[in-house]
């Protein structure tokens, strides 16, 4: 297997005496879709914004591209090409589609003074990025949001490609959405792993990461439960040890033994 593009190595953040991740070690590999899951309070936000360059670890090595380095802001994380794709997805509703899409990197034409946006360009472009995610969008002119979610997550997928991300992190893309436009984000997260990308897609549900996914990292109250590619462990395994495994299994026992108990209407029934 080809070195990783992206490695946490023994990572340890620490917030006061508070441990929010320990010796967690993440690789990704381009091409392929790893899959970060984990319930509330895992790690998983606290993961992602070291990724990003938010955060800086207490301990432990971050390699990218097989160098080491540290991310002092979210800006220097994005020249070196790792997007972040958060929840609220950074657009601006009442804007057209083509100048979200450039929002900050506007083109422009012209010299001097007479420099201008190249809105003819810009339209073009999000027509060409867009439609290789398989999008055909009806109007580049149009308010942002006029489009489903599962559009405007394949819209912030579509510019993250389109300026130089050879890493993409998705956060819970598929949370608040039903389960139709979750299918059409999914397969987009399919078209960006084909595009060469190392794709980190972090969600709390195992059945939207099971179809995609070709690793599966468990976060387990800022630990790294287990680690495995998509051969080594089985959907229900993988839904099992997000659960916690023996969390579980004693929920399960004790909603067994709930519903053995008599309810008032049994008992006025038997009386």
């Amino acid at each position: 297997m080809a070195e990783p593009l992206l490695q946490l190595c023994h990572v340890t953040k620490l917030f006061g005496s508070v441990i929010a991740l320990s010796d967690v070690s993440v690789a990704v590999y381009a091409g392929e879709v790893t899959c970060l899951l984990g319930d509330n309070g895992a790690g998983k936000s606290t993961l992602i914004k070291i990724l990003s360059g938010v955060y800086q670890p207490t301990e432990g090595d971050f390699i990218f591209e097989g160098e080491k380095v540290t991310f002092n802001s979210p800006r220097e994380a994005m020249a070196r090409g790792i997007a972040t794709v958060y929840q609220d997805l950074s657009l601006v509703p009442l804007m057209p589609v083509w100048r979200n899409f450039f929002l900050g990197a506007e083109p422009e034409k012209g010299w001097g003074p007479f420099r201008r946006c190249d809105m003819i360009f810009a339209q073009c472009t999000v027509r060409q990025e867009l439609a290789k995610m398989g999008i055909d969008i009806r109007d580049p002119d149009q308010p942002v949001g006029t489009l489903s979610g599962g559009e405007r997550q394949s819209l912030a997928i579509a510019r993250a490609v389109y300026f130089g991300a050879k890493v993409l992190i998705l956060d819970e893309p598929t949370a608040a959405l039903g389960v139709k436009q979750a299918g059409i984000v999914l397969h987009y997260i399919v078209r960006a792993r084909q595009q060469g990308l190392g794709v980190i897609f972090i969600t709390h549900n195992p059945n939207h990461a099971w179809p995609v996914g070709d690793r599966f990292i468990i976060l387990h109250r800022g630990r790294v439960l287990g680690d495995y590619r998509k051969g080594q462990v089985s959907q229900e395994e993988l839904i099992n040890l997000m659960a916690g495994g023996e969390d579980l299994v004693r929920l399960q026992r004790e909603m067994a033994a709930l519903l053995e108990q008599p309810t008032g209407l049994d008992l006025c029934a038997s009386g």
